[in-house]
């Protein structure tokens, strides 16, 4: 693993445990070169996955890109980091199971909107406004009133 501070290429694993429930390893390391520390986290990744865009365009999936959109939408909720981090993985999971490598991006968007509805609905609000590229407050209160129960007759 290269040194983040000096770009040494000789590190040393200095402590290794379970994180994310046991659906990764965090590694502490050391540079012996530049005496930096830093944390790696190693991940099991059953495919490599391929985002198929709607314009057609294709790039490689990216675990951090689907993590930032998602702590984005639960920003300054009361959604504890471990339980984030497990939505995260179980996004991913279920992604690399369905056994395609070309994995559509409104399927990725569908999904992470149910995970969200269950979870928190604010922040499924917050990720519909730019998966469903809300123009004006009319979108909010249209996709908000979908969301509350019939009112009794």
């Amino acid at each position: 693993m290269r040194c983040p501070f000096c770009g040494n290429t000789d590190t040393q694993v200095k402590d290794s445990r379970p994180a994310e429930d046991h659906a990764a390893i965090r590694r502490r390391r050391f540079c012996p070169e530049c005496t930096g520390r830093f944390t790696t986290y190693e991940r099991v990744q059953l495919r490599d996955l391929t985002v198929v865009k709607r314009n057609g365009r294709r790039e490689d999936f990216d675990r951090d890109k689907l993590s930032r959109s998602i702590r984005i939408a639960l920003q300054k909720r009361p959604v504890e980091t471990d339980r984030v981090e497990q939505v995260i993985s179980g996004i991913v999971r279920r992604l690399e199971s369905t056994g395609e490598t070309d994995v559509p991006s409104d399927k990725i968007g569908t999904i992470v909107m149910e995970t969200l509805a269950r979870i928190d609905t604010v922040a499924y609000v917050r990720f519909a406004s730019v998966y469903k590229n809300f123009q004006e407050a009319d979108d909010f209160e249209t996709f908000v009133a979908q969301l509350r129960p019939p009112a009794d007759a």
